[in-house]
């Protein structure tokens, strides 16, 4: 977002993408009424890409990335966060060439092509410094313990003749062991094969999981600097929509907005204060805005930002550093985006499916990026089953399910609305921008919910 842009209402030219489809427009009407920029001229604009607006997203919420927003916490405390500093190995892993396997461990040199017949000297355990290997000998070693000094290589038990470790250690029989020719380096975990003292172990931004929490573990550091997860003030509005659980008149609807993006962002990993519904009142929305904006780090409404006549959000932000725009993307075109009293604001839509939508292609992947966590949606390749028809000039993200021969079926149709379609779904299926349609078989790119 750029200096001319800020404080300016967008719109997509008519006769380019049509109206605004109700589906996406949030609680009002679609009918246009006119000017929400505080006076400023209203320019007529292209919709804005799927990209362009990503790193719109991403330039707002730059500045949260900074020293003063990270924490440092025990191991334990820091799974699903992200990384805020480089780790650099303070150790080698191993940090000493080890089995492979339960074993013997031989000099190759001993062991010509016919293999030889060799004797068993003290066992090596895990966690033992063992003797150095004296030549014509094979120490029993088990996974995980220390190679002997003399010895480089190991020979699983299994291949022994006989196929067991050796019982006494007194010279007699029992002690000798028949061996096979092997080649150097055989089994041996080497120092450092893993990573090398020194060596960066773990780049800033990583997403902290199980395997990243274990390898700091392996590196002896009991805690991690991380980013503090962001806080946000999640925002309902609508004169028509009832909170679950109370009495349902005609006319209005349960809110499951709140729900929902709290659910998300919850699961992001992000704090997310939740007001009560907002009505359609700005004056009243401006208060709650300021009242709760200063304790934040992003404010995140749903409704109100298409072009019908009582866009409360758009209305509230009149003489705010923001700007309401069209993204070529169904559903979830209409956008807001800016600052409210300098706290960064996004405004979603107002349909259900249109809201996680926006969340999903620009402020998870967008905090993914910046903070490491939440881990980034993987994408994946799926074959579509059943063909589609997409608008050309949008990037249409359908619902769909992924299924375990490689095909995705889409549930339910284009509709932002379809609550029952998402709840059954565990994919979002992305068709680009500049496809018009894809026939049944074609390949698609899918990201799983």
């Amino acid at each position: 977002m750029t200096a001319a842009t800020e404080g300016r209402t967008m719109h997509s030219p008519p006769h380019q993408h049509g109206q605004v489809p109700r589906e996406d427009s949030g609680h009002g009407s679609t009918q246009d009424h006119g000017r929400h920029d505080g006076g400023t001229h209203q320019a007529v604009h292209a919709a804005r890409s799927v990209a362009a607006h990503r790193a719109a997203v991403r330039e707002l919420l730059a500045p949260l990335r900074s020293t003063d927003r990270t924490e440092t916490l025990p191991l334990r405390a820091a799974l699903g966060k992200g990384l805020a500093q480089d780790i650099t190995a303070t150790v080698s892993l191993p940090p000493f060439a080890n089995s492979q396997m339960d074993g013997f461990a031989v000099n190759t040199a001993d062991l010509p092509d016919a293999g030889a017949e060799l004797r068993a000297v003290a066992a090596v355990p895990a966690g033992a410094v063992p003797a150095r290997l004296e030549p014509g000998t094979a120490a029993p070693i088990m996974t995980g313990a220390m190679i002997p000094a003399g010895a480089d290589a190991v020979v699983p038990v299994e291949r022994a003749v006989p196929d067991r470790f050796p019982l006494a250690d007194d010279g007699s029989r029992e002690n000798k062991v028949w061996l096979p020719a092997t080649a150097a380096g055989t089994f041996v975990r080497r120092i450092g094969s893993d990573v090398q003292v020194g060596e960066l172990a773990l780049a800033a931004g990583a997403f902290l999981g199980p395997a990243q929490l274990g390898l700091l573990a392996a590196l002896g550091i009991p805690e991690v600097t991380v980013y503090r997860p962001v806080t946000v003030l999640l925002v309902t509005t609508g004169d028509e929509v009832v909170e679950p659980g109370q009495p349902l008149e005609q006319g209005r609807i349960y809110d499951a907005n709140g729900t929902l993006l709290e659910s998300a962002m919850r699961q992001a990993g992000l704090t997310v204060v939740r007001t009560a519904i907002s009505t359609d009142k700005p004056k009243e929305l401006r208060a709650l805005l300021r009242a709760e904006g200063p304790a934040v780090d992003l404010i995140v409404t749903t409704g109100g930002v298409s072009k019908g006549a009582y866009e409360v959000v758009r209305q509230a932000m009149e003489g705010q550093q923001a700007e309401f725009l069209h993204v070529a993307m169904q559903p979830g075109g209409p956008q807001g985006i800016g600052t409210f009293d300098a706290v960064p604001f996004l405004g979603f839509p107002g349909n259900p499916v249109s809201c996680l939508v926006s969340f999903e292609m620009f402020l998870r992947p967008v905090l993914a990026e910046l903070f490491g966590s939440p881990a980034p949606r993987m994408p994946v390749r799926a074959r579509i089953a059943g063909g589609l028809s997409s608008p050309e000039h949008k990037h249409q993200v359908r619902r769909g399910s992924l299924r375990a021969d490689g095909t995705v079926r889409l549930e339910g149709g284009e509709s932002s609305h379809l609550m029952h379609a998402l709840a059954g779904s565990n994919a979002l299926v992305h068709v680009p921008q500049g496809v018009s349609a894809l026939a049944e078989g074609d390949e698609v790119e899918v990201w799983m919910l």
